[in-house]
């Protein structure tokens, strides 16, 4: 692991500290006192994964595969344990993979164009200029598109995050139609040669029917300027609001056809990081970012096995 990996890895390891206490501090406990994969470790260990948000039908998963390794696989002390139990949770990443290995990737064609969406709230304007610095930092040149027209300090506030990241901005906050904010975005970034869009979009769910309706035109609208755009549609959900946030992804996935990605937030926030597990489990659409902190930085690729081994770490 390279110096800044590591520099990575340990705000990682920062940033789930809640959960790792709650989650890997527990189950070390029932490994020193049961010591033996039996039907009453099991029983608590299940308990342990529900109450970190990982969920009954994920949970049932690793519990089941954990039995079936039991019966086959010799373990002879605490660690082997632990590790049979990290294995597994492993296995249920492999199901879903996501292209970011890095903010660094190659771009087949510009521009590549990110639609976001989500609920108020939820860290979706943060995320945006996270995403947009840590493109800009990776050698990318970037432009946002201000889409959330409904609401004025929307606009403002995502002005204020691209500045910080230093990239520039497309907005119209006097537009009645938020995808000629969305058009004028892209076709701009044709004519700049820009490696990386970013559209924000508007997330009230007061009127939802409005709302998914406005989001489908934006889609539609930016596919005249180039047929196979948006590249991704990611949806930010918060950490901390366990099912519903679940609920919330099912509901745009449903709307827009595809929701490919996720930007799961505030998980520094929560000592019920098992959501990832569940995420990757039930709804099969792969963590792309997650967010372990404040700064403009904290917001990381998603990466598997790092996140496991930060939970699990001794």
């Amino acid at each position: 692991m390279s110096f800044f990996d590591k520099i990575g890895f340990n705000k990682l390891k920062d940033g789930l500290i809640k959960t790792k206490d709650g989650l890997m501090g527990k189950v070390n406990r029932l490994i020193s006192a049961r010591k033996k994969i039996d039907d009453e470790f099991l029983n608590e260990l299940e308990e342990i994964f529900l109450l970190s948000d990982m969920g009954l039908d994920t949970a049932e998963k690793i519990i089941e595969n954990i039995k079936e390794r039991a019966k086959t696989d010799k373990y002879e002390d605490e660690q082997e344990l632990n590790k049979i139990i990290t294995e597994e949770i492993k296995k249920i990443f492999s199901e879903t993979t996501s292209q970011f290995k890095s903010f660094d990737f190659e771009i087949p064609k510009k521009p590549f164009v990110i639609m976001v969406v989500g609920v108020n709230g939820v860290g979706k304007t943060t995320s945006i200029g996270k995403l947009a610095y840590n493109f800009k930092n990776a050698g990318k040149s970037v432009l946002i598109g201000s889409a959330d027209t409904f609401r004025a300090a929307a606009n403002e506030q995502l002005e204020i995050w691209a500045n910080r990241a230093g990239v520039e901005i497309i907005q119209n906050p006097n537009a009645k139609d938020p995808a000629s904010v969305a058009f004028d975005t892209v076709q701009s970034a044709i004519k700049r040669n820009i490696d990386v869009v970013i559209i924000d979009t508007a997330g009230r769910l007061h009127n939802k029917s409005h709302l998914m309706e406005a989001l489908k035109k934006i889609k539609r609208v930016m596919q005249k300027v180039v047929s196979d755009i948006p590249n991704e549609i990611l949806i930010v959900i918060d950490a901390t609001t366990g099912q519903n946030g679940l609920n919330q992804v099912t509901e745009f996935n449903n709307a827009l056809d595809k929701v490919t990605g996720i930007i799961l937030t505030k998980l520094d926030g929560t000592a019920k990081g098992g959501i990832v597990i569940k995420i990757n489990n039930e709804l099969k659409i792969p963590v792309r970012f997650i967010g372990v902190g404040e700064q403009i930085d904290d917001l990381q690729v998603f990466e598997s096995d790092k996140f496991v081994e930060a939970i699990f770490e001794k």
